[in-house]
């Protein structure tokens, strides 16, 4: 598979994009690669000098919470966190609008995964700008003031932010879980129709789905505005739920075994000399 082939290099329409793709014998392909994601994040936590940040984005019923369960079930459970980012708490509001991911990032040797991320400031508050209002930032004191000026400052931002830990040994992969609006029907109807998946269902998810066409422009915008070299988005098909997983864990395997650098620590000199000496004192015991 290539990777190249979900990676936004350049300007995309959603409306053209795939939202469905299916890998012959995908639950077995992701099980053989999950296990070497597994390997590799070991190697990565022994080296310690670079993180991973997985930023997951995508419309209701996408499927991101199985994504995640299934495409790092073989992951030491020391070597990954996930971050599930909801509604901004009274103290995530007293602070500007990075600040609760800023404190999320993951420390270098480890994996941080984003169930939903930094980019909901360029999404559902460009659907939804009186939402903005709840942040108390100076100079915005009416919705009017919501305006473009100020979503061209929040990308910025956001480019900035991204930039800086880039610099700082962050691996970055960004992927957007590219959902046709009849399968999200599909999997409303599920939730509706199933008992035990009947807890999953919200009102506010009809309202949302009402409003779909203006999710998928800001969805197009913020991913034409933020893919960068050192932070690329990737759209990947999601109307098949075990392809998704799948390409999302290739594409990290992938991008992941380019880093040459990535390896083991030597061992101390001293140590190493002394190997032999050590296995003896042990088994003399």
């Amino acid at each position: 598979m290539q990777v190249d082939n979900y990676k936004v290099t350049s300007a995309i329409s959603l409306k053209k994009s795939v939202t469905k793709v299916v890998v012959d014998d995908a639950e077995k392909e992701l099980k053989k690669v999950r296990k070497k994601l597994g390997k590799l994040q070991d190697t990565l936590y022994a080296h310690g000098k670079y993180a991973v940040l997985v930023c997951i984005q995508g419309m209701d019923t996408a499927g991101k919470d199985s994504l995640i369960r299934e495409v790092f079930k073989d992951f030491n459970a020391r070597g990954v966190v996930v971050h599930s980012f909801k509604v901004p708490t009274p103290l995530e509001l007293k602070h500007d609008f990075l600040w609760r991911h800023y404190i999320a990032l993951p420390a270098r040797g480890k994996f941080g995964v984003f169930n939903r991320t930094h980019y909901e400031n360029v999404l559902v508050t460009r659907v939804h700008p009186e939402y903005v209002m709840g942040e108390n930032i100076p100079g915005i004191n009416t919705v009017n003031d919501v305006n473009d000026a100020f979503w061209d400052k929040r990308f910025e931002q956001i480019n900035n932010f991204e930039k800086h830990i880039a610099q700082n040994g962050t691996i970055i992969f960004k992927f957007f879980l590219n959902l046709s609006k009849d399968e999200q029907k599909n999997r409303l109807l599920r939730r509706l129709n199933k008992k035990e998946k009947n807890w999953k269902f919200s009102a506010g998810d009809l309202e949302e789905r009402k409003l779909w066409d203006a999710y998928q422009t800001y969805y197009e915008e913020a991913i034409n505005r933020t893919s960068k070299p050192h932070a690329p988005w990737f759209t990947v098909p999601a109307d098949d739920k075990p392809s998704a997983r799948f390409i999302m864990a290739k594409i990290m395997y992938n991008t992941l075994s380019t880093y040459t650098d990535i390896k083991e620590p030597e061992l101390d000199d001293k140590v190493k000399a002394n190997i032999e000496m050590y296995k003896q004192e042990l088994s003399n015991e």
